[in-house]
């Protein structure tokens, strides 16, 4: 990656930001993804191997302005997955997962501590402002029942138990083809539709736990 960034590189890799890569960032992702859903191992392969490019070039770029390299990245995650797991490397012992996840809140919450980061904390922890709509409303909805929020007249508990119970992976599927293509239809943004519902979720729930 570094030659071609160089003097007698690739123009198209000279050009490249951290702006400009972001969407083959989410493509890459995405066509791993496709290949996760598949189970296709081989072509699983080829995919981590995009992926890790496009970690590669933004650690490039960052360690040409003097910020970061590609070393720093490698050594902050590893530092961060001992710190937060010292029920395998230190002598803390956890029977299980929701164990496992306690700890893992009092240990980010030590951690903001320590940056001096104060107030409140998010009701909903931060969420990529480009997430796509759908994963943005499953997040939401998986903070609601993790951390047992208030969710009366934004959210049906009842509805969504019983359409639960009915959902098969291909039912899903079907049903949410069904809904993007009646839109498409009706020429109607699927996609802006739900991602300003999930907004809203967020907001009428924000509000009950304030108190407003």
């Amino acid at each position: 990656m570094a030659r071609l960034r160089g003097p007698r590189g690739c123009p198209w890799d000279q050009e490249q930001t951290h702006q400009s890569l972001a969407r083959c960032l989410v493509d890459e992702c995405s066509e791993l993804l496709e290949t996760i859903d598949r189970g296709d191992l081989p072509h699983m392969r080829e995919e981590l191997g995009d992926v890790l490019i496009q970690v590669v070039f933004h650690a490039l770029l960052a360690e040409e302005v003097g910020a970061f390299d590609f070393d720093d990245v490698a050594r902050d995650i590893n530092t961060k997955l001992i710190r937060r797991h010292p029920h395998v490397f230190g002598k803390d012992r956890l029977k299980n997962t929701g164990e496992v996840l306690a700890q893992w809140e009092v240990i980010k919450a030590a951690e903001k501590a320590s940056r001096g980061e104060t107030g409140p904390a998010p009701i909903f922890k931060h969420l990529p402002p480009k997430l796509p709509a759908l994963m943005f409303a499953e997040a939401v909805a998986k903070q609601i029942k993790k951390k047992q929020l208030p969710a009366a007249g934004a959210v049906d508990a009842a509805k969504i138990k019983r359409r639960a119970a009915k959902l098969t992976r291909a039912s899903l599927g079907r049903q949410l083809f069904e809904l993007a293509a009646a839109a498409a239809a009706r020429g109607l943004d699927s996609e802006g539709a739900l991602r300003r519902h999930a907004d809203r979720v967020t907001q009428r729930v924000e509000k009950k736990v304030r108190g407003g």
